[in-house]
């Protein structure tokens, strides 16, 4: 008969092994354009934030749908206002690679307009209304991209690391191979940077999650029924875009516009959320004035649990860098028709089970913030 001991002993030794298992957090960098305050570039960071699974090892900015010194302190002031400075921030790129604001003026009355300009301006007013979406109002006139305007939410106490993004992108994929995913909700130009001075930087992930490309949207709104290939993040930096996409990446993920119009942020969604006492319900409540497209929330939230997905196309993916009419449109190809170029396949979700997506952030959004340690990552 064996000793209690003895048995007592070995329970011990077996749950010593497991507890690194079970405490172990997946572990992403975001890379994001992160405008404010709230939207969604900053509640899709939140996503990631409240996960108790998860590990943000850090958050690198991106000139996209505004400029990279505005964004940042958005970002930081968020971060200090739900009590997560633990988490660094790194500046990227301000422009984009090649695409210029002037180059596009000047194309526009030759190869048409497009409806968001990011950076380079608000949304056309001449576009028709869509019902239900409420967007933020304009400022009073375009930032340029060192203005740094008063922010409603709150100037930020911390600052910038002094890394800069696509250095402190390959340094994290380097201290964790194979561990990191990159979660890429903005232009890629930081990533495409990253691939530049690192040729193993993206085999050496765990994979890319983009929120980019358009297919064929079904819909009535006519930024995306008129040019059902224009999508905002390939668009704006496409040179960027195509560099990342034919990076070797263990896998690539990518929310598209298809997928990412099926769900709205809603004033019943914002209600649920508001009714939580938590900093991070708190902040959205108060400063989420957008009833907008989910589109990087939900790219987050497939990362998260990938079976709100209820339909992925398996496609090789491009975009065009001609600088005709189509530049910056996505392209794709099955098996039996790609080129003979070194393009991949990326798994392009294209429908979701929206009310598990919406009830799953909205728990998200209200739950506690998780803690996190400073000294760990800083």
């Amino acid at each position: 008969m064996k000793s209690p001991l003895a048995g007592l002993f070995t329970l011990t030794l077996l749950l010593a092994a497991s507890a690194p298992a079970l405490a172990e957090k997946r572990m992403v960098v975001i890379d994001q354009d992160t405008s404010g305050p709230g939207g969604s570039n900053i509640m899709s960071m939140l996503a990631l934030l409240q996960s108790r699974e998860v590990d943000v090892l850090g958050i690198t900015v991106v000139t996209g749908n505004a400029w990279r010194d505005d964004e940042a302190r958005h970002a930081l002031r968020m971060l200090e206002l739900i009590g997560r400075t633990d988490v660094p921030v790194a500046l990227g790129a301000v422009f984009p690679l090649v695409r210029t604001q002037e180059e596009t003026r000047l194309m526009a009355p030759l190869v048409g307009k497009v409806a968001w300009l990011g950076a380079w301006g608000q949304k056309l007013s001449t576009l028709p209304a869509t019902p239900g979406l409420v967007e933020p109002p304009a400022p009073a006139a375009p930032l340029s991209p060192w203005d740094t305007p008063p922010l409603v939410e709150g100037e930020p106490h911390t600052k910038p690391i002094s890394e800069d993004a696509a250095h402190f992108l390959i340094r994290q994929v380097r201290a964790h191979p194979h561990q990191v995913t990159i979660y890429a909700a903005g232009p890629l130009t930081d990533i495409a940077l990253a691939v530049a001075l690192d040729p193993h930087f993206a085999e050496l992930s765990q994979g890319l999650v983009v929120m980019g490309g358009s297919l064929n949207p079904h819909t009535d709104d006519p930024e995306f029924s008129t040019s059902p290939r224009h999508e905002f993040n390939f668009w704006f930096d496409p040179e960027a875009a195509r560099m990342t996409l034919r990076a070797h990446w263990p896998r690539i993920d990518v929310t598209t516009v298809d997928v990412s119009i099926k769900a709205m942020f809603t004033q019943a969604m914002v209600d649920a959320i508001a009714k939580s006492p938590n900093p991070a319900a708190q902040y959205i409540a108060k400063y989420s004035q957008e009833r907008y497209y989910l589109w990087d929330e939900l790219a987050a939230c497939a990362w998260l649990d990938p079976t709100i997905i209820t339909r992925r196309d398996d496609l090789y993916m491009d975009v065009d860098v001609s600088h005709g009419p189509a530049y910056g449109e996505t392209l794709t190809w099955d098996e039996a028709l790609k080129p003979a170029v070194d393009i991949h396949l990326v798994h392009a979700q294209v429908d979701l089970d929206l009310p598990r997506f919406t009830k799953m952030f909205v728990e998200l959004m209200s739950a506690p913030t998780p803690r996190g340690d400073v000294a760990a990552k800083r």
